[in-house]
């Protein structure tokens, strides 16, 4: 299994595609949170806080990881090396754990240097250091457990299909319906007493909750349920190919 994270990342980062990625998700953050005017701006907002970053980050990632991931499995589907992967002694489970793990440590290079907005920040607060850490490490722990959900998506859908963009669109489409679409469905029912169990099946619930700064074991367990689905999912698309 190291054999396949260590080949993931090898082919992400000796890659112009792979750098572009993760500095696409910088630059749109550091326009809202330091150029671009609004409520998400750090300096005019008057409050030392990260909000904006935990705001945005979720709706870039929604675009970014589907992108980090459509090539995973399509890839080796199209050229054929997926075959000689089913080949090594290696579980399917753990080929796709290698490759889930790879994608959880591209978002953590990708996410490593907010921490300089972080420091920032806190260098800005008045007084100095004034800011919510709670909140903050919170908010860091509720974006990676998001991120694992979206790499875990974007894994099923890539073991469905040798088109790259096909992929893509997959992934897209079903992180943004986890993200924001039960709560949809939920604002539709609503007074149906049904809403709030409803919207706890999506993912933003449990991300803002745990925002808060409140490490719920409930949410957690929900993150781990979610990933371990769609991880399970991608095992069992990889096994009937291997039939």
């Amino acid at each position: 299994m190291t054999s396949i994270i260590k080949k993931e990342l090898n082919t992400f980062l000796s890659s112009l595609s792979g750098y572009m990625v993760i500095l696409v998700f910088l630059i749109l953050n550091g326009l809202f949170l330091w150029i671009f005017p609004g409520s998400f701006n750090l300096l005019d907002s008057g409050y030392a806080g990260l909000d904006g970053l935990f705001f945005i980050a979720p709706w870039v990632f929604l675009f970014l990881i589907p992108a980090l991931t459509m090539r995973f499995f399509s890839d080796e589907i199209k050229i054929g090396t997926i075959e000689l992967l089913l080949t090594r002694p290696i579980t399917e489970f753990k080929l796709v754990l290698g490759k889930y793990i790879a994608g959880i440590i591209l978002c953590l290079i990708a996410l490593a240097p907010t921490l300089i907005y972080l420091f920032s920040i806190y260098a800005l607060g008045q007084p100095k250091g004034n800011l919510d850490w709670g909140a903050t490490i919170g908010s860091y722990i509720g974006l990676i457990f998001l991120a694992g959900v979206y790499v875990s998506i974007g894994l099923f859908a890539s073991s469905l299909t040798e088109s790259q963009i096909l992929s893509f669109i997959s992934a897209l489409f079903i992180c943004f319906f986890f993200f924001v679409g039960f709560e949809q469905i939920a604002a539709l029912l609503s007074y149906t007493g049904m809403e709030l169990s409803i919207e706890k099946l999506g993912v933003n619930y449990h991300y803002n909750a745990i925002s808060r700064g409140v490490i719920d074991t409930r949410d957690l367990l929900y993150f781990i349920s979610v990933i371990f689905l769609f991880i399970s999912a991608s095992t069992m698309s990889i096994k009937i190919r291997k039939w």
